[in-house]
């Protein structure tokens, strides 16, 4: 049974009684093939919203119920996706080639998960409605997917994106305000791949050999659908994190993947509500990190495991040359999560050849230079907390960004391109994965701090020194975990577009009860 991760969680003995959960241990593990989503054509071409003489790329994805089947001996599962599939369909776009995408709601008018009308966003609204994001684009704010922005079943709009930013695993997601967690957990994320002539040059695996990994967990009944567990309250289901006993990859429960000795490229996602995942291989081996959120990292990075949080990406090549005829299994600490089949020889016509250059790429040392943001060229340093609001006996009721209500005054103003340094200050004891629409950043340091002192006092008193990131998150980033206890420094240049857009926390338990704020971009000071 995968269990949370007790740094990173709230004591979850207020949750009421559920329906029986299956057991993992039931489902026989390793019997369905990875499947792998389709890459999405576009269906027409028209107008640019920036050049009317321009035409570019249109798509149309609809928002549809769908019942898919998570495992070979399971039924099929009530689930809302994208395209009627989940994880929707694969959208490919090319570095400064716009695109027009019409997201379409046809969903039913009635949600099928427990909705707590008290958040903020919820009360008094339609049940169903949704808001698409994309996770790390540079856009328009009128095309960010703003949270109180949702649409309801039989509408839909369409949003602009410029593409504008160099080569990246993103990723499209709801983001309707007080229902996302919701709307996600059923279903409705995809992913979203821009590419560059800069990272092509480097022939990194790709084709059949560069595979998408899209890690989620989730809880079924023993019929085989969605449980979403609630509050011991009957008039507030809301609960401060999710976790569930199965994870699925790619829409499937422990499936398998057929490989050859050769390199292999995963773009991984952790599309959890919740649930930080500690990756490893089963038989030790390492493995190399090229890429994060925002793309290429300076170097590749050796690993022998991966902690990724809600949100994050991992752009990783692992190589199985050296393990022909074995079967090694990627887990979350000793809980399996999908086996990889390697095959005793190449199959591949190119490797029948002897074509080897193409085929079996070499790692380069160098990937792309990244320019690191200099302290000084900060013209504003902003000290910014990560509140949770309890109750009298402790439990959580309402999670808040710098002990700020969502619909209070906006007090972050960055002015267009200028560079900004945001402490985040984080006396509890969660690590929250903290999101900022529009940018992408760096991340400063770590230090440690005197939580008690923080909460009574408001005073910062540090019990350590910086500690520098890790150097699979020294490249550039739109989410970093803000780890308990810590004060977690990032730099960021708001280049992009003046407007309103949101930062917030990735749990999306949180976010949906208040840990997310607006900000807003000025055109001028």
């Amino acid at each position: 049974m995968l269990l949370p991760i007790s740094a990173y969680a709230h004591d979850m003995s207020s949750i009421a009684p559920m329906p029986l959960a299956i057991d993992p241990a039931s489902l026989a593990p390793f019997v369905d093939p990875l499947p792998i989503p389709p890459v999405l054509a576009h269906t027409a071409l028209r107008a640019s919203p920036a050049n009317s003489s321009l035409e570019v790329p249109y798509y149309r994805v609809a928002m549809r119920e769908c019942a898919q089947k998570l495992h070979r001996d399971l039924k099929p599962t009530r689930m809302w996706g994208y395209g009627g599939c989940v994880p929707g369909p694969i959208i490919e776009t090319v570095s400064g080639k716009p695109v027009l995408i019409e997201w379409a709601n046809d969903l039913p008018t009635k949600h099928f998960l427990p909705i707590d009308y008290r958040l903020h966003g919820a009360k008094g609204q339609p049940d169903v409605r949704a808001v698409v994001h994309v996770h790390g684009a540079k856009a328009p704010p009128e095309s960010d997917g703003y949270p109180e922005d949702w649409y309801v079943p039989g509408k839909s709009k369409t949003y602009y994106y410029p593409n504008e930013q160099h080569a990246a695993m993103l990723w499209y997601h709801d983001h309707a305000m007080g229902i996302n967690r919701l709307n996600i957990y059923a279903g409705m994320f995809g992913l979203y791949f821009v590419r560059d002539q800069a990272e092509a040059a480097l022939n990194l695996p790709s084709g059949k050999y560069e595979i998408p990994l899209v890690i989620c967990d989730r809880m079924l009944d023993t019929s085989g659908q969605l449980l979403f567990p609630v509050s011991g309250k009957p008039d507030a289901p809301w609960i401060p994190e999710f976790f569930g006993n199965l994870a699925l990859v790619n829409g499937k429960i422990l499936p398998f993947l057929e490989v050859e000795p050769r390199k292999y490229r995963f773009r991984l996602l952790n599309a959890s509500n919740a649930r930080h995942f500690l990756l490893s291989l089963s038989n030790q081996a390492h493995f190399h990190q090229v890429g994060s959120d925002q793309g290429l990292l300076s170097a590749p990075v050796d690993l022998e495991n991966l902690f990724i949080a809600p949100a994050e990406r991992a752009d990783l090549v692992i190589d199985f040359s050296s393990y022909r005829g074995d079967q090694i299994v990627l887990k979350d600490n000793a809980l399996p999560v999908m086996q990889f089949r390697v095959s005793g020889v190449p199959t591949s016509s190119a490797a029948a050849a002897g074509v080897a250059g193409k085929v079996q790429s070499t790692l380069p040392a160098v990937l792309r230079p990244i320019q690191r943001l200099a302290e000084s060229s900060a013209v504003k340093t902003r000290m910014l907390s990560l509140d949770e609001i309890d109750d009298l006996v402790q439990n959580p009721v309402k999670m808040l960004l710098n002990n700020t209500a969502w619909d209070m005054p906006v007090t972050e103003d960055p002015v267009l391109n200028s560079v900004e340094i945001w402490n985040l200050i984080n006396p509890t004891d969660d690590s929250h994965p903290i999101h900022l629409h529009l940018v992408r950043f760096q991340i400063l340091d770590r230090r440690r701090f005197q939580t008690f002192a923080y909460v009574s006092e408001k005073k910062l008193k540090f019990t350590g020194e910086p500690v520098p990131p890790e150097p699979a998150e020294a490249g550039w980033k739109d989410t970093v975990r803000a780890e308990p206890g810590m004060v977690t420094r990032i730099i960021v240049r708001f280049d992009g577009y003046p407007g309103r857009y949101v930062w917030h926390c990735h749990i999306l338990e949180h976010e949906d009860n208040e840990m997310m704020r607006p900000y807003q971009v000025l055109a001028h000071p």
